[in-house]
């Protein structure tokens, strides 16, 4: 059932932040053929190079300084990498956020941080509270396993906060290190990952001031029956990606029960939604919800080109679509709808408003 949500708490402002590694699907090509293929069948160097020559992404940003640390790295320091690039794209988005809507640091009353692609504890929150000068009587929470929709849940844990002080401002940062899980084999779901995956975060601002996108409803829908089909699994104490070949069908049923939850309730239809930010999980994937819902191909637009720009970034590129949507300009009055899914398997679905 969805979460009815007060009018009270507003999107004040949102920002994002990627490495400054970039690399073209072309150079990602010829990196990989040159390290694994010695690692892969002839199958799966073909299967790899039809992936990276779709034209849905151009390039991705990762967060390492040379591409070289992927060839054999050590457990070790993959956690220490992951650490060092959540902990500065975190930051910098958070700040950004912040300045963007002239909150001081000490006027923020919660933060909410989700990851799925490295553990910490304490979490990252604890390491962001110091970085970015927060209070220290804040409410800090760090929110993991929800996968790549994991910005919706993110964001009505932050809801919940404000409505239950009735008052203050809450910083939401989704960050993912999707390098920090790499594994080149022979595996179907590997070599899609690999050809899909980057890093990023985004954060955003929440607050119960009277300015901003209205947040005036929520959704979620789980279908643990389908666990299986989207998830990380761990081999030799390290993550792997899992990905089924009917996820495009999985996902689409899903994901638009979420929307059709949220949207009934208030009266609304598809038609209705002027923005759709939605998590480009992939081409096929997008393609399958769209037609599901029934969305034109310019409600696409925004979430294509995050995609075709950074690449699948787990949970922050809901939010890179919707910075794009904020942006490019919004007319009083327009309903703007996110939709996320992940690990679960699980889909969310929120719906803003802009005064």
């Amino acid at each position: 059932m969805p979460h009815q949500q007060s009018p009270g708490v507003r999107l004040a402002a949102t920002a994002t932040a990627t490495p400054p590694y970039e690399a073209d699907q072309r150079q990602a090509e010829d990196f990989f053929v040159q390290n694994f293929a010695s690692r892969l069948s002839r199958f799966s160097i073909r299967l790899l190079r039809k992936f990276l020559a779709h034209p849905g992404i151009r390039q991705r940003c990762f967060a390492l300084d040379h591409p070289d640390c992927l060839v054999a790295e050590a457990p070790d320091a993959r956690i220490a990498r992951f650490t060092r690039w959540a902990l500065d794209l975190s930051e910098q988005a958070g700040r950004e956020a912040l300045d963007r809507c002239g909150l001081a640091p000490g006027e923020v009353s919660a933060l909410v941080v989700n990851t799925c692609t490295g553990y910490l504890c304490p979490g990252l929150s604890s390491y962001l509270l110091e970085r970015l000068n927060l209070p220290r009587t804040l409410r800090a929470y760090d929110l993991v396993g929800s996968g790549c929709g994991g910005a919706v849940p993110n964001f009505q844990a932050a809801q919940e906060h404000l409505l239950a002080q009735g008052a203050g401002a809450t910083l939401c940062i989704s960050v993912e290190i999707c390098s920090a899980t790499f594994h080149m084999e022979d595996d179907l779901s590997l070599l899609l990952s690999n050809a899909l995956f980057a890093d990023g975060a985004a954060a955003a601002v929440l607050w119960t001031r009277p300015r901003g996108l209205e947040l005036v409803a929520s959704s979620s829908l789980h279908a643990p029956e389908d666990r299986e089909a989207i998830r990380y699994v761990h081999k030799n104490g390290q993550l792997h990606n899992q990905l089924s070949r009917d996820l495009p069908e999985i996902v689409k049923k899903t994901v638009a029960q979420a929307v059709h939850n949220l949207l009934e309730p208030q009266g609304l239809t598809v038609a209705d939604v002027a923005h759709w930010a939605l998590h480009g999980g992939g081409d096929k994937i997008l393609a399958a919800v769209a037609l599901e819902l029934g969305l034109p191909s310019e409600k696409l637009l925004p979430t294509r080109e995050i995609l075709a720009r950074y690449g699948n970034m787990s949970s922050p590129s809901v939010l890179f679509s919707l910075h794009e949507i904020m942006n490019n300009g919004l007319r009083p009055r327009d309903w703007v709808l996110l939709a996320a899914f992940g690990a679960g398997l699980s889909a969310h679905a929120l719906l803003l408003r802009s005064g």
